[in-house]
């Protein structure tokens, strides 16, 4: 197929059904751009160079628009004719580099596919040294000292180096999304291993540190205060709590529903709400016309998680590199764990995929266990309104006491004798 291409006719080539395709331009005899199933697009030049036909690659769109292939594809040919041609096609300038690559990348393909692509964006970004370099340049040898020279850095701070894992995951889905838009043929990282060994987390809150840390967020005020609280007594990951939206939630049935977008597995997931869960956000104070719960703007929800976290180990009294806020999560299921609930029960509450029903049961049964997790969390809270209580022979009036708090139906002189 042959025609005059535009920007316009190239955006609407629809991908390949089956074999690709090509489709020659008209202008430029020899300049024509392949269009593979996926709907990658490359250019590419052919023309014969010392009598012998050849196919040249000149890179994929939009990387190299139609201006720039035209312009390309003019210089090969040039170079062809005053025999220059050989002496250009390592490192062409043409060739984009990784620092053109990975806006391209984050907006294209991470933005759509990947929740944390802010994330990934990060980690992408650390690696200046490789920016400069042509995406097809980059060697296997080049991306292992990247990584080695990032755990060397974070381990200078007391970090474990898990970071560069993130860092390998990040170019290896990098480079495979340059293979399928054609961009390079092959990734030189395709069987790089992690250069970290990571194990699994198995730290969770003891009964002690589960009430310093109630103590240092009600020290905090709102919205931190509400906002740590809700964190460890849904057990729910600390996104899905910070962005939350009053539009999620139905505090007259106490259930927050999570949409497929905002969470992990991408399913919906309807958590039911404890009575002190309730009390805490019934009395917190809203944004006008502002749907974020935690908010200090209005616009967007809270942040400074970090900063939140360092108030938290200062005023408690807690080990800053023994705990994450994830440890609040795994301190829920192992409570529930340990006062006998069942552990799909407990797998549904913290949505993981294997408390997931599937099928076509998920679609007759939409709120699958919607007792029996209202149950488990108003297990968990009473146990943790329990902690806070103390035992002592006020312990009932307390328990009650301390949920009107939540609510701020309680005198200040009380309120400052149950926080003493």
């Amino acid at each position: 197929m042959r025609k005059k291409l535009t920007t316009k006719t190239i955006d609407a080539l629809p991908p390949a059904n089956g074999k690709r395709y090509e489709v020659r331009d008209a202008v430029l005899p020899g300049l024509h751009i392949r269009v593979s199933a996926t709907g990658g697009k490359v250019w590419y030049l052919a023309t014969r160079v010392e009598g012998r036909m050849r196919r040249i690659k000149l890179g994929a769109y939009p990387v190299i628009s139609l201006s720039d292939a035209r312009r390309h594809a003019q210089s090969v040919l040039r170079d062809i004719a005053l025999g220059k041609y050989a002496e250009n096609v390592p490192g062409s300038p043409e060739a984009p580099t990784l620092g053109d690559i990975i806006p391209q990348f984050i907006d294209r393909h991470a933005k759509r596919h990947t929740k944390d692509w802010k994330g990934t964006q990060s980690v992408l970004l650390r690696m200046k040294k490789l920016h400069g370099k042509p995406i097809d340049q980059i060697k296997r040898a080049d991306v292992v000292r990247e990584l080695e020279a990032m755990i060397a850095d974070i381990e200078e701070t007391g970090g474990k180096g898990t970071r560069a894992n993130r860092g390998l995951a990040a170019i290896k889905k990098l480079y495979s999304w340059c293979i399928d838009q054609g961009i390079v043929e092959i990734s030189p990282v395709a069987a790089l291993k992690p250069l970290i060994k990571e194990v699994a987390r198995d730290r969770w809150l003891t009964d002690d540190e589960i009430k310093s840390f109630w103590r240092g967020c009600e020290a905090e005020g709102y919205p931190f205060e509400q906002f740590g609280k809700l964190l460890l007594l849904t057990g729910q990951r600390l996104r899905e709590i910070s962005d939350m939206r009053w539009s999620e939630l139905d505090l007259e049935k106490a259930t927050l529903t999570l949409k497929g977008a905002r969470t992990k597995n991408g399913t919906t997931h309807v958590l039911p709400l404890s009575p002190q869960a309730v009390a805490i956000l019934s009395a917190m104070p809203r944004f006008l016309d502002s749907d974020f719960v935690f908010t200090t703007t209005g616009t967007t929800p809270i942040s400074g998680f970090g900063r939140f976290k360092q108030r938290l180990d200062v005023f408690v009294g807690l080990d800053a590199d023994d705990w994450r806020f994830h440890d609040l999560r795994r301190t829920a299921a192992t409570n529930m764990a340990i006062m006998g609930i069942q552990p799909h029960i407990i797998e549904a509450v913290l949505n993981h995929k294997t408390g997931i029903v599937s099928g076509v049961a998920a679609v007759y049964n939409r709120y699958a266990y919607v007792d029996e997790k209202r149950e488990a969390l108003e297990r968990w809270a009473d146990r943790v309104a329990s902690l806070i209580d103390g035992e002592g022979e006020n312990a009932d009036r307390d328990q009650e006491d301390l949920f009107r708090v939540a609510g701020g139906g309680v005198s200040d002189r009380r309120s400052a004798e149950l926080r003493a």
